[in-house]
């Protein structure tokens, strides 16, 4: 204890000695006895009347004790209201259209309309025969000997008929000119009487207005043309225009596309279909040319001009069928040639229906009586797939 005296105690000895001292002395004198000035010790605390908030933080800490397990889950609440109702969605791709529907009942028929207005009276129609006279009228034009055979008619610029024809009693060409257009006169005259001229006659109107007719002279076998002066046709230019053996009969002329003549006819010596293309209006020279050599060809032929400015000709094969020639040119410096059909043809003749298509009538003997039948093309040029008898 010698090394001791005069030194002060550790804080821990204090410490020590002041806690021995509470606990010796009681409760209430350490309460009092310890407690740091400005506070409040348990003996001034009245019950109920301290607070959490006049505690600290610290003795908050120390008065919370450990967490206890969860309590149960209790029962859900009461729903809350409906919440406002949102902004509408985009509206959805539209859909295929449904079956179309069975038709209704036809309704009733409506009332009649009130009656138009009366339309403007047409024009007066041509004037009709006189009372007591046929709605036609035959007329002798020439009986001057045994006249009439191989005749052919158009007519002129002037309106009135022209008919060529056979003076078979003088072995002579002959023309008619009608008077008025009934043709119930006409003026004749002889236009070429040098043989045995004027068979298989065809005439048609030249591109100047004047007649031009194709004809057989029956002396020398050869093909010839008559080119009329006038419109009466008074008189005429004769020019031969094929003299290669025996050609010329069954003459058919036309104008062509390029307003000059073209014939076609038969080549009886060699059996072939031939035609001449005019070198000039009066048709004072001409270029001939075959254009079907294949067997017995080129009686009864006609000819005509197509909506494509081409020569048709129909003529036989054989005398048996019917055969048709389409030009390849405005010259028809050749052609093409198809057979349509039919049996002992003969006598053909062909024109250009409302259509623009050929249409062809023949005589078919094959009957013991005979009977007339027709083609029609039903394309240009008139092939063999488009036909009908």
């Amino acid at each position: 204890m010698r090394g001791s005296k005069g030194r002060l105690p550790s804080p821990a000895l204090a410490i020590s000695l002041v806690a021995l001292f509470v606990a010796l002395g009681g409760t209430g004198y350490a309460a009092v006895r310890l407690v740091p000035r400005n506070s409040v010790g348990s003996a001034q605390v009245k019950n109920g009347s301290l607070q959490k908030v006049d505690l600290s933080k610290k003795a908050v800490a120390a008065l919370k004790g450990k967490a206890g397990r969860p309590g149960l889950q209790g029962p859900p609440g009461a729903a809350g209201p409906a919440g406002a109702q949102g902004a509408g969605g985009p509206a959805g791709v539209l859909g295929a259209p449904g079956a179309q529907g069975a038709q209704g009942a036809q309704g009733a028929e409506g009332a009649q309309g009130l009656q138009g207005v009366a339309g403007v009276r047409g024009p007066s129609g041509p004037a009709g025969p006189p009372l007591g006279r046929a709605p036609f009228a035959l007329t002798t034009l020439d009986a001057a000997g045994d006249v009439g055979r191989y005749t052919s008619v158009t007519v002129g610029r002037d309106g009135f008929g022209l008919i060529s024809y056979y003076d078979a009693t003088n072995g002579d060409l002959k023309v008619a000119h009608c008077t008025d257009t009934a043709c119930t006169a006409a003026t004749e005259t002889t236009l070429d009487a040098t043989g045995q001229l004027g068979l298989y006659t065809s005439v048609t109107m030249g591109a100047d207005g004047l007649g031009l007719i194709s004809y057989f002279d029956g002396t020398n076998f050869d093909l010839k043309v008559a080119h009329c002066t006038d419109a009466a046709c008074t008189a005429a230019t004769a020019t031969t225009l094929d003299a290669a053996g025996n050609v010329g009969s069954y003459t058919s002329v036309t104008v062509g596309a390029d307003g000059l003549g073209l014939i076609s006819y038969s080549d009886e010596g060699n059996a072939d279909l031939k035609v001449a293309h005019c070198a000039n209006t009066a048709c004072t020279a001409a270029t001939a040319k075959t254009l079907d050599a294949a067997g017995n060809v080129g009686r009864f032929t006609s000819v005509t001009v197509g909506t494509d400015g081409l020569g048709l000709i129909s003529y036989t094969v054989n005398t048996n069928s019917l055969k048709v020639a389409h030009c390849t040119d405005t010259a028809c410096t050749a052609a093409t040639a198809t057979t349509l059909g039919g049996a002992s043809v003969q006598n053909t003749s062909v024109t250009l229906g409302t259509d623009g298509f050929g249409l062809i009538s023949f005589y078919d003997n094959t009957n013991t009586s005979g009977d007339l039948k027709v083609a029609h093309c039903a394309l240009t040029g008139c092939p063999a797939y488009a036909h009908n008898r």
